[in-house]
């Protein structure tokens, strides 16, 4: 079974708390991908400025590294990898990586982020953010859950898949 799980999609998904809830299932580290964010980053996200990929790049691989760090022990990480190079990137530097990405529709995402008040990543980018996802391929090692599903459903299906 893979030793490293990242939690994937936009903001607003519910990739933190998923994460969370998973690390917690198994035992492993959980690592808030937000917190990896250079601080000129998170600085251009919140004056509503969407990264671009040299942007992320710095990003991407400081969430390489934590999962390097933790991976023989185990670890959920959370992290948007909405492009396929970008999960190739985070792939090519941690080897076996698992991708979970929970899926909700723009109107329900919306609502969650005007519930938002205390992030740096403002509601306006979500629509940034929907253009660059792209869906993991069947190629791909990802696991697509229901994001309307309940937290203990969702951490449930992706245990399942992960024993497959």
């Amino acid at each position: 079974m893979t030793r490293a799980v990242v939690v994937m999609g936009v903001s607003g998904c519910g990739k933190s708390t998923l994460g969370r809830a998973l690390a917690t299932a198994l035992g492993w580290r959980f690592v808030e991908g937000d917190t990896l964010h250079p601080p000129a980053n998170v600085a251009k996200m919140a004056a509503g400025v969407p990264l671009d990929d040299e942007d992320r790049r710095p990003f991407l691989t400081r969430v390489a590294q934590a999962i390097t760090a933790e991976q023989p022990l185990g670890v959920v990480v959370s992290c948007s990898a909405l492009k396929r190079s970008y999960r190739d990137l985070i792939r090519a530097s941690t080897g076996e990586v698992t991708f979970v990405l929970p899926l909700l529709d723009r109107d329900v995402l919306l609502a969650r982020l005007a519930l938002r008040h205390d992030h740096f990543m403002p509601a306006s980018l979500l629509e940034s953010q929907l253009a660059a996802l792209e869906l993991p391929g069947p190629e791909e090692r990802a696991i697509v859950v229901d994001g309307t599903d309940t937290t203990a459903a969702q951490v449930a299906q992706v245990l399942a898949a992960l024993r497959e």
